[in-house]
């Protein structure tokens, strides 16, 4: 009988409604004691949705549009999909935080420090853990003037397994990140990685390049003035900039270090989903590469 309502339902824009149920045996009371149920179960569903969908904003840090909050709660075994989520996401003023059109930026690469071949070029396919680790660094205003931070992605899970803050350019915040990768992957599994870096003076500075040679790392850089090359490290800091940066004042370096250490270690590794990589958190993804 259930399919003789739908059935109804679904042409009752196109026939008279009286027609439809005297072609499909059904009485007309009886379409509209089930329609109005149907009307009534979707309206249930659609708060019981809402309220899982304001808990899981606020887990995002209010971040998420309705893709990631599809898979969201998808992952709390919801059957849902997207047109309803962005319907209950808009109805309810929820919106996520959009990514800015990629801006690409080129590097002071005027110095005469060592330039390495581009070996990422040559790299068909990025296909393992340890394969490509991908380094940059970007700014962040202050009360008290910029701070500096570098980072190093593993370009296969997207996880950020290296990062130090420093309040000038020098050399020695990106050496920090690099041996904080090399600590956390664990000093075998480095050897023969392929770092990827921008022309930068300091990723060319002899203590840095010291550093790749004592741990059997590979370098590679940038074509002059393309950082397409980089894009995994630049569409990270976009992300940290429009998820956490543009939405805080620090007053302080101390305040942004711990707010973005935070971000870092408590959300973006561990929770953010990543479409790019089946829609779960780096920490996942590599755990369920290392279960297997």
């Amino acid at each position: 009988m259930r399919e003789r309502y739908v059935a109804a339902k679904a042409m009752k824009d196109d026939y008279p409604i009286t027609l439809l149920c005297e072609v499909l045996g059904i009485s007309r009371s009886g379409y509209h004691a089930w329609h109005g149920g149907h009307r009534d179960r979707r309206a249930t569903r659609d708060r019981y949705l809402g309220k899982c969908i304001d808990q899981a904003f606020d887990q995002s840090r209010r971040t998420y549009g309705y893709p990631r909050m599809t898979l969201e709660l998808r992952a709390r075994g919801e059957r849902v999909g997207k047109t309803r989520v962005a319907r209950l996401m808009r109805d309810a003023g929820l919106q996520g935080r959009r990514r800015r059109a990629f801006r690409p930026r080129t590097t002071q690469s005027n110095h005469d420090g060592a330039i390495a071949p581009n070996r990422l070029a040559k790299i068909e396919a990025i296909t393992s853990l340890n394969q490509v680790w991908q380094t940059d660094i970007t700014y962040v205003r202050t009360d008290e003037g910029w701070l500096y931070l570098a980072m190093v992605m593993d370009a296969f899970s997207n996880r950020i397994i290296g990062w130090a803050f420093s309040s000038d350019l020098g050399t020695q915040f990106v050496v920090d990140a690099l041996l904080m990768a090399v600590n956390h992957r664990g000093g075998r599994a480095a050897r023969q990685v392929v770092l990827h870096s921008d022309r930068g003076v300091q990723y060319s500075s002899a203590r840095f390049r010291s550093q790749l040679a004592e741990h059997e790392i590979l370098a590679s850089m940038s074509r002059r003035a393309n950082c397409y090359d980089n894009a995994k490290a630049e569409a990270f800091f976009s992300t940290l900039k429009i998820e956490l940066v543009y939405r805080t004042r620090y007053v302080t370096r101390s305040q942004a270090r711990c707010s973005i250490f935070e971000w870092i270690e408590a959300f973006y590794n561990l929770r953010r989903r990543h479409t790019s990589i089946g829609g779960i958190s780096p920490v996942d993804f590599e755990h369920q590469l290392t279960t297997k």
